[in-house]
């Protein structure tokens, strides 16, 4: 009776979540072994030519997630202009993460041709960039295939937005079978890359019609941004989202948090929101928390409706669907 259970219950996980215990470490241990060290090394040059390439590889690998899955298909490009990464929330996704991904691709099917896949190494590369930053290293789990299809209009409603409420983060991040603390570690990612003015310029000049300035925003901080972000701005200039610490994987965001000085109204609610406060507190004052849930987040993250066997392909190119 005993065994019987066990079986149902290997079954029952196996069955439930989207595409979750399909992966595991040492997927490609035979077909190919060195992968890891390959895309390292790619993302390691790329990274010398241009930091960009650390924020813009994470938040492609988030971005590619949370839309169909882990499948790379934010990589696709359209001749008629209608794949994932034309979408309007995804044209301000920085050309050096994408370029980083065909980079470590290229070098990989030149040991291994059609083994790996392009969402398995976008998944690898956003570790090794959150390394490369000084975060931590965790094991990547491996065995995604890569997506069929790649639509524009998939993608509106499952990003979170730069105004959205503590309960709105909640809703998307539960639909991927993200917890709140993975959320909250997830958003730390915050700690590096840029943003648009235009994305956070209704704090600074027409937040309501009593305070146009957020007054959840601190004072000094509100100054530093309209002097960054004037209101006649050029849409193409971006700023730093942590202010203190820019270039470096660190909890220093959390701490900007406590002080008010969270760049989108959704940074800042994390931590005047009482549901969500203790988490930011924590992770401000123990940087080994922080690292331990971002490590454990971020191999969530990477279950996210993941392809395997028939449900996907291996690209040859990742930005071609069939290749």
């Amino acid at each position: 009776m005993e065994r019987v259970y066990i079986l149902l219950l290997m079954v029952l996980i196996f069955a439930t979540g989207r595409g979750e215990g399909q992966l595991v470490e040492n997927f490609y241990s035979s077909s190919c072994p060195n992968v890891e060290g390959i895309v390292r090394q790619a993302v390691s040059t790329k990274f010398s030519q241009t930091f960009t390439t650390i924020p813009a590889t994470l938040r492609l690998f988030f971005h590619d997630c949370f839309v169909t899955g882990c499948d790379a298909s934010t990589m696709v490009s359209s001749p008629n202009g209608d794949a994932e990464k034309d979408a309007p929330d995804n044209l301000s996704l920085a050309g050096d993460g994408f370029d980083t991904v065909v980079k470590a691709k290229q070098a990989v099917e030149a040991v291994c041709p059609k083994v790996v896949s392009c969402a398995d190494i976008l998944a690898l590369a956003a570790r090794d960039v959150v390394v490369l930053a000084g975060g931590p290293s965790f094991n990547v789990e491996l065995g995604r295939r890569d997506g069929m299809v790649s639509k524009a209009s998939l993608v509106k409603g499952n990003l979170p937005e730069p105004e959205f409420t503590l309960s709105q983060l909640n809703a998307m991040f539960a639909r991927n079978n993200l917890s709140q603390i993975d959320m909250i570690a997830l958003s730390g990612a915050h700690t590096l890359g840029f943003s648009h003015c235009n994305r956070f310029a209704k704090r600074l000049y027409s937040f309501s019609s009593s305070s146009p300035v957020d007054p959840s925003l601190n004072a000094d901080y509100a100054q530093q941004l309209m002097k960054a972000c004037p209101q006649d701005v050029d849409p193409s200039i971006a700023i730093d989202m942590d202010p203190e610490t820019p270039r470096t994987f660190d909890n220093v965001y959390y701490q900007n948090l406590v002080s008010g000085k969270g760049l989108f109204t959704s940074d800042e609610v994390l931590f005047s929101d009482p549901a969500s406060q203790p988490t930011v507190n924590d992770f401000a004052t123990s940087s080994g928390d922080f690292s331990g849930a971002f490590a454990t987040a971020m191999r969530k993250l990477g279950r996210v409706g993941v392809k395997t066997g028939s449900q996907g392909s291996i690209r040859t190119d990742c930005t071609v669907i069939g290749s």
